[in-house]
């Protein structure tokens, strides 16, 4: 029996074909990501063969130490999209600024927003990283875009995404008609539709995934739930598995596929979160909401946050919808008067 093939392309012409007012502009940027990410996927595979393993010397906007590679990433991003004509500007989290575009090229009424590789510290010992785009329509007056069109919050994105360099690589995308996943055939150069209209499992697999060394900083509600998953509350019998692998974009492909929930919540260090609204959170935020999962900073939905700083942190916690919705109701514990660091004694408080 013979099966259709389906590449990228393909796929994003048919759903063009819906909309019989669409210009192909948004189509291209699509295009272009996906090159960019054959291009670093290829750098990636050969980062232990080539000299581009390391650090810069620099540091980013965030203070953290910029490796190679990263700059590498950021790098190939903006130069596969600058000359498009479909852009107005970019933004990226290893600039402290918008990305505006060359004089030379002509703009466009889209911006991208980038994670241009995610999880980076983990190169060196070869575990999975990854790359994190948001796209937004331009809504300023400025032709070639203002901090009014970056900053918008997640409910305004029209397509949001991810590649993940891993055994193989793969793009997950959303339009806002479901989530669909393509993995790279290398001897082709194409990517090819493998998960097609991807739903996080609910209840799914009881998986959940933290760094659970930040334990004594956390607030009680959030050591009450951890301990709950791990079975040290009588209540739950049926313990939860714990799944870290300390890149983003590797934990949360895992929990999109096989269902339970990855977080990354506030602490006494780290008090309004450690992951980045517009480069992190909300893009994965829409992937999970059109998977029927859910996002929340342990509040509210991650896609309703109005961004106040192109560099705003958010704590995360996203997955099958379930498991979010529990997080939310240990954490409300914290309302009333606990502080993040405050909860030491709560495994002698449930045992």
């Amino acid at each position: 029996m013979s099966r259709s093939v389906i590449t990228i392309e393909r796929h994003i012409i048919e759903a063009e074909r819906q909309f019989p007012e669409a210009t192909g502009a948004f189509s291209n940027i699509l295009y272009d990501i996906a090159l960019a990410g054959k291009m670093i996927s290829r750098e990636v595979r050969r980062a232990g063969l080539v000299d581009i393993l390391g650090y810069t010397g620099g540091t980013n906007v965030h203070g953290e130490t910029v490796k190679k590679l990263d700059e590498y990433a950021h790098e190939v991003i903006f130069k596969a999209l600058d000359h498009c004509g479909h852009l107005c500007a970019m933004a990226s989290e290893e600039a402290e600024d918008i990305l505006h575009i060359p004089e030379q090229f002509p703009t466009g009424n889209y911006v991208l927003l980038y994670d241009p590789l995610d999880g980076s510290s983990n190169i060196d010992v070869n575990v999975s990283v990854g790359t994190i785009f948001s796209v937004h329509r331009k809504i300023s007056a400025a032709e070639r875009g203002g901090m009014e069109d970056v900053l918008q919050p997640g409910t305004r994105q029209v397509a949001a995404g991810y590649v993940v360099y891993g055994s193989s690589t793969m793009l997950v995308y959303t339009t806002g008609n479901g989530v669909h996943g393509f993995t790279l055939e290398p001897s082709i150069g194409e990517f090819l539709l493998s998960h097609p209209n991807i739903e996080i499992p609910s209840p799914g697999q009881r998986i959940y995934s933290v760094n659970e060394g930040n334990y004594s900083r956390w607030s009680k509600g959030q050591q009450r739930m951890v301990d709950y998953m791990k079975g040290m509350d009588t209540e739950n019998p049926e313990p939860f598995s714990a799944r870290y692998v300390g890149s983003m974009v590797a934990d949360f492909h895992r929990t999109l596929l096989y269902g339970g929930m990855f977080m990354y919540p506030a602490d006494a260090r780290n008090p309004e979160g450690k992951l980045r609204l517009l480069y992190e959170a909300a893009p994965m935020a829409m992937i999970a909401e059109q998977a029927g999962g859910m996002a929340s900073d342990g509040e509210r939905p991650i896609m309703s946050i109005q961004p106040r700083d192109l560099h705003e942190r958010t704590p995360l916690y996203i997955g099958s919808r379930d498991c979010v919705e529990m997080a939310e109701r240990f954490l409300a514990e914290d309302q009333k008067g606990a502080k993040p660091g405050s909860g030491s004694a709560a495994i002698a408080a449930v045992v």
